[in-house]
């Protein structure tokens, strides 16, 4: 029913909000995933479902069905031109080939002949040939999930959370420190100096620690609202030094 759906926005629409999303960029359509109405098709039982609109950077997009909503997606820019940075899923030794590690290039571009160094291993060596979904490619690209053969690495030396980067242009370096923008949806208390998460970031899976709160902002804005605060709870946003 019409009521029913409205809700449901409306529950929704809340949420995007409190995760930081303009819910005025968010679309939301209903669908029948039993009948797979308004999936290609639109429902035609459902009269008053006219579809809906979102906001984004060429101005309104419209859609009513999931494929009309999906092709009105700004499609993201590619950073090829930033170093490459590709975070290693798994590393395999295949008989007759040597060491494959495969991951989803992040940013920049990576080819057969690139000199390459793993973070935080600190191991170096040269790429041999690139490849995606067993073809061969000339480069692999932002975007692409590639394996690539590298001349004279262990398995062992090299890791899944591990990142590869060109060791002539910014190579990754393993970091003591860093800041980062931290939304607590939801725990039970307060989050202070000292809690360590886990976290994970790209393909990497480590516990991190609360060194210090640097300030609270509004998570909207990203606006301080308080500085070195001595602890952090249920909805709230800050920076914090890990």
């Amino acid at each position: 029913s019409e009521s029913r759906f409205q809700e449901i926005v409306k529950e929704v629409s809340n949420f995007c909000k409190k995760a930081g999303y303009n819910p005025k960029t968010v679309q939301l359509v209903r669908i029948s995933g039993f009948n797979g109405g308004n999936m290609i098709e639109p429902l035609t039982n459902c009269p008053w479902d006219k579809g809906g609109d979102k906001e984004s950077k060429v101005g309104k997009a419209w859609g009513k069905t999931v494929v009309e909503v999906m092709e009105a997606i700004d499609p993201p820019s590619r950073p090829v031109d930033k170093p490459l940075r590709l975070p290693l899923q798994d590393g395999y030794k295949i008989g007759g080939i040597g060491t494959v590690p495969d991951g989803r290039d992040e940013t920049g571009s990576i080819k057969a002949g690139m000199v390459v160094t793993f973070a935080p291993a600190n191991v170096t060596t040269e790429v041999k040939s690139v490849e995606m979904h067993h073809e061969t490619l000339t480069e692999g690209l932002p975007g692409d999930n590639v394996g690539f053969n590298v001349k004279n690495v262990s398995v062992k030396e090299i890791r899944r959370g591990n990142v590869c980067g060109d060791s002539k242009n910014d190579p990754p370096k393993g970091a003591e420190s860093f800041s980062a923008q931290v939304i607590v949806l939801n725990h039970p208390g307060q989050v202070g100096a000292g809690y360590a998460p886990v976290l994970d970031c790209h393909t990497a899976h480590i516990a991190c620690k609360f060194a210090e709160l640097q300030e609270k902002i509004d998570r909207r804005t990203g606006k301080s609202v308080e500085q070195s605060p001595k602890f952090i709870k249920s909805g709230d946003a800050a920076i914090v030094k890990m």
